[in-house]
């Protein structure tokens, strides 16, 4: 019997998960799944899946962190975006770090399996809705930057302190001093002019490091 591509799923969301299970199971082989961004740079590396499914908006490390970390992690796996976001700057970065694939959880299931069977060719595949989207965002301004960009640590902390997490329990969670998390919290308000902890959790939203609820 031929061995079956094997597949880690990451997503926060039961429902999505056991659906995309049932989906998967007759081609490919689900090896696992996870609910956050920190659980999955410490499981796949232990069950070294050929594809890794993965939802941006998870907590604890979000999924545009994790999966940039991954790749680092196993190079030869495949990554695939599966999110409700649409936003093509999100798409363009992931693709061009670390991502194969860019799909939208409304996508058909049959366009899923499609593309897990493109990106195990080495292949690239983007839903056609998001690639237009980078196609016009590319005609529009192909030089558009930022001139500020959050440290991976800053990020990190950005996000645990947006999901309510207190300095302590942030500092937990990294492994590091509370006084360490208050430095990157401040440094954060002082670079980007914000003043309050309301300011810092829209700041977290605009950086889509949260969704909102």
């Amino acid at each position: 019997m031929p061995i079956r591509p094997h597949v880690l799923i990451a997503d926060d969301h039961t429902l999505v998960v056991e659906a995309f299970k049932k989906l998967l199971e007759p081609n490919f082989e689900v090896v696992g799944t996870v609910s956050n961004g920190r659980d999955l740079l410490e499981v796949a590396p232990k069950l070294k899946p050929d594809v890794v499914l993965l939802d941006l908006g998870m907590p604890l490390l979000n999924g545009q962190d994790a999966g940039e970390r991954l790749k680092a992690l196993l190079p030869k796996a495949k990554v695939i975006v599966l999110t409700m976001n649409e936003d093509s700057e999100i798409a363009a970065a992931a693709i061009e770090k670390w991502a194969s694939g860019f799909l939208l959880k409304n996508s058909a299931g049959t366009e899923l399996i499609y593309a897990i069977k493109e990106v195990l060719k080495g292949k690239s595949y983007v839903t056609p809705r998001i690639a237009q989207k980078l196609f016009d965002r590319f005609v529009r301004d192909p030089r558009a930057e930022h001139t500020k960009h959050l440290t991976s640590r800053q990020r990190e902390v950005l996000q645990l302190l947006a999901e309510g997490r207190t300095m302590k329990e942030a500092a937990d969670v990294l492994h590091v001093t509370p006084r360490t998390i208050a430095f990157h919290k401040y440094k954060i308000m002082d670079v980007f002019g914000l003043k309050t902890n309301s300011d810092l959790l829209r700041f977290a939203m605009k950086e889509r490091l949260i969704t909102p609820t």
